[in-house]
């Protein structure tokens, strides 16, 4: 127990709560820089400042040691930085969880090596008193490198996002039929509007920021009046989705653009439309106002930009150069010059009083969804589905840099007023605040390179297998979180992977419809196994090695004989894709789970179909069984997993908690404890016999797959991002003595 701790014990709840406010802030007017640092780097503070004011006063705490009268080294100022930084990284997740607070520092903060941070974190370790997962090694992004916070609430991809003129506040459109408002300092959203009946494709905000307008997939677009976060109107003429919107300069008309091939000027004071332009020939997907609000500039499938007249809905002329779809248009502050992305891949710098193209900027690996300018014109940053943003110097044409952290394609940015931050949308649900001025780029993973859809562990634990979307395989040490060999030979994305007892060969599944099987000592290719029509998307292997059984997208299981790579049987009966297979212990038992939202349990040696599970309402993704071959457990798209009796085929229970689609479930040696992970960006730990969640892990993005060591308390997970994380389950004993 900390100092801090002791003494904060011994006052009244009042004066407690009073020492957490304002003890930071005397100490900063008092100079008293070294007690700042002291109680700055003190978990017990942290911890009760986060449990008692919550994370964004904590978050303000260190600002003070940014004021220039206390007197700071070098050294302590910079830990209070990354303190900082890696809590403002997990904001969003210690605002719903406050008990991650020290398996969040220590995944971001463990690689650095200053005394204060490593006593920190032995600090957080030493004060759990329950069951947590415990990062072995660093496996979150670190402070200052990627996005300064990340704002989460969408339930469904986020498609646009713009800022207000004072950059205090951002509005975002989704998917999920909603926007909302946030606060861009603090990170929390204001309110949700709520009365589009379809997805949100676009937002504009007004110059004087209490006015917005969205454009829906409704054909429709509507005001809001954002201090009430009331609707004002609806503006009805397109006959198709309104893709894109752009507010005048005096706030008193608006411009949007459709998949009805037109774009509408409309009046906001009456909500009338005032002009149609045509002159497309594909649907317009993006659009820009001029700051003298007299031209406009449209993007469209047709390949092509037009510029407009807006006072007389003349089309003034065409700018070609794109080879496919333009997507997103945005227009200098100086109205001299636009720039366009295209689902080319690429950008394009256009002189819109002659109509020239000036540049060409290429560095995206996919379609450019969208381009933001710097208030000072000189930078731009563009978004695109390769899942990244990129910086780009607009006089040059040079690419400054990629901003790196979202796990799905990037749709929306925008820039705040002082060009020093930025805010993207993303179909990962999320939006990101980045700093634009930082040079720090990521560090470069050791990692795949691509989503982990599988790990397998072989059977003394020492060794565990990662199959990735890059194509590859890797071999780790389990204790030191090394890689050891990569193995490569397939030719698409790797789905899944199992080890057989004696863990001399492994086996892989594969989108290119094979399967591999390999030496785990010298990495070479031993087999291949053809016969599946479709991906391959998922193994396993019955104990002895012999055989494997693999499910696919085209519907089928096929048990196979490894030493020969022979198909033994085919087994048919699923309606969907086969997402999983488990083996039982004694190898006399297979169980599929399937896109077609049921389980079945087989006879692995006549191949014949015992019986069907359902209970789910969605795909399910993943099924394991437990050690005796009784009980099975199953992970769905519908955010449970079920508990099964694989005799009599009856649910037992079913397990809730998670808040998206489950992609792995993995069961402890001792059966009374399971790990699951889920496109929640979380992993969660069971009590089996109770049915109850215990503790959950949050990453940077979504797990898709788990395993649990023989140990029964070291637990390897991979991520979208292609991250293996090595964690350890701590106070298991104590829930199994609680059990």
């Amino acid at each position: 127990m900390s100092k801090f701790k002791e003494r904060l014990g011994k006052l009244s709840p009042k004066k407690r709560l009073y020492a957490l406010e304002t003890l930071p802030g005397h100490l900063a007017e008092c100079v008293q820089g070294e007690r700042l640092h002291q109680l700055l780097t003190d978990f017990d503070f942290i911890e009760a400042k986060l449990d008692a004011i919550g994370v964004q006063g904590l978050i303000e705490d260190y600002d003070l040691a940014g004021v220039s009268d206390v007197l700071l080294s070098e050294g302590q100022g910079n830990s209070l930085g990354l303190i900082q930084g890696a809590i403002r990284k997990s904001a969003h997740i210690l605002e719903r969880d406050k008990t991650q607070l020290a398996g969040q520092l220590l995944g971001r903060l463990l690689d650095f090596e200053m005394p204060q941070i490593q006593e920190l974190l032995e600090q957080g370790k030493q004060s759990k008193d329950s069951v947590w997962l415990r990062p072995l090694r660093a496996n979150l992004e670190r402070p200052r490198e990627g996005c300064l916070r990340t704002l989460t609430g969408h339930t469904d991809s986020v498609y646009a996002v713009d800022l207000a003129p004072d950059g205090k506040r951002a509005i975002s459109a989704s998917y999920d039929k909603t926007l909302k408002i946030w606060d861009t300092e603090t990170g929390t959203e204001v309110r949700t509007l709520t009365d589009h009946t379809d997805v949100v494709e676009a937002v504009a905000i007004a110059p004087d920021g209490k006015t917005v307008i969205s454009a829906s997939w409704h054909n429709t677009l509507k005001i809001w009046d954002t201090e009430t976060g009331t609707e004002v109107r609806t503006l009805i003429g397109h006959t198709d989705v309104v893709n894109a919107v752009a507010i005048a300069p005096d706030g008193k008309t608006a411009i949007s653009a459709s998949y009805d091939h037109t774009l509408k000027i409309w009046d906001l004071l009456s909500g009338t439309e005032v002009r149609t332009l045509t002159g497309h020939s594909n649907f317009v997907t993006g659009v820009a106002l001029a700051p003298d609000g007299k031209t406009a500039i449209s993007a469209s499938g047709d390949h092509t930009l037009k510029i407009w007249d807006t006072e007389t809905g003349t089309e003034v002329r065409t700018l070609i150069g794109h080879s496919n779809s333009v997507t997103a248009v945005a227009i200098a502050p100086d109205g001299k010059t636009a720039i366009s992305g295209s689902e080319d891949n690429i950008l394009k710098i256009w002189d819109t009083e002659s109509g020239t193209e000036l540049r060409t900027l290429t560095g995206h690996t996919s379609s450019v969804t969208a381009v933001a300018i710097a208030p000072d014109g000189k930078t731009t940053i563009s978004a695109s589905w390769d899942k990244t943003l990129k910086i780009w110097d607009t006089e040059s044409g040079t690419e400054l840099r990629t901003l790196i952290g979202h796990t799905n394609k990037v749709t929306g940015v925008a820039i705040a007023p002082d060009g020093k931050t930025a805010i993207s949308a993303s179909w990962d649900e999320t939006l990101k605040i980045w700093d634009t001025e930082s040079d720090i780029e990521l560090r470069t993973l050791t990692c795949h390179t691509n989503s982990v859809y599988a790990v397998a562990i072989a059977l003394d634990g020492k060794t565990a297998i990662s199959a990735s979307g890059d194509n590859t395989l890797k071999i780790w040490d389990t204790e030191s979180g090394i890689e050891l060999l990569t193995l490569t030979g397939h030719a698409d994305s790797v789905y899944a992977v199992a080890i057989p007892l004696h863990g001399k060969t492994a086996i892989s599944a594969s989108w290119d419809n094979t399967l591999k099987i390999w030496d785990t000592e010298s990495g070479t290719e031993l087999l291949t196994l053809t016969g599946h029509s479709s991906r391959v998307t998922a193994v396993a292997i019955t104990p002895d090695g012999k055989t494997a059984i693999s499910g696919s997208e085209d519907n089928i299981l096929k048990i196979w004989d490894t030493e020969s790579g022979i198909e033994l049987l085919t087994l048919t009966g699923h309606t969907k894709s086969v997402t999983a297979v488990a083996i039982a212990p004694d190898g006399k038992t297979v169980i599929s789970a399937s896109g077609d939202n049921t389980l079945k349990i087989w006879d692995a040696e006549s191949g014949t179909q015992l019986r069907t599970l359902t209970g789910h309402t969605n795909w399910v993704n993943a099924v394991v069984i437990g050690l005796h071959g009784k009980t099975a457990i199953s992970g769905s798209g519908d955010n449970t997993l079920k508990i099964w009796d694989t005799e009599s085929g009856t649910e037992l229970r079913t397990l809730t908690g998670h808040t998206n689609s489950i992609n792995a479930v993995a069961i402890a040696p001792n059966g009374l404890i399971a790990v699951s992970g889920s496109s929640d960006n979380t992993l969660k730990i069971w009590d089996l016999l109770s049915g109850k969640e215990v503790a959950s892990f949050s990453g940077d993005c979504s797990f898709y797959c788990c395993a649990i060591l023989p140990d029964g308390v070291s637990v390897v997970a991979g991520d979208a991002s292609g991250w293996v994380h090595f964690l350890r389950l701590e106070g298991v004993k104590q829930l199994t003595v609680d059990s």
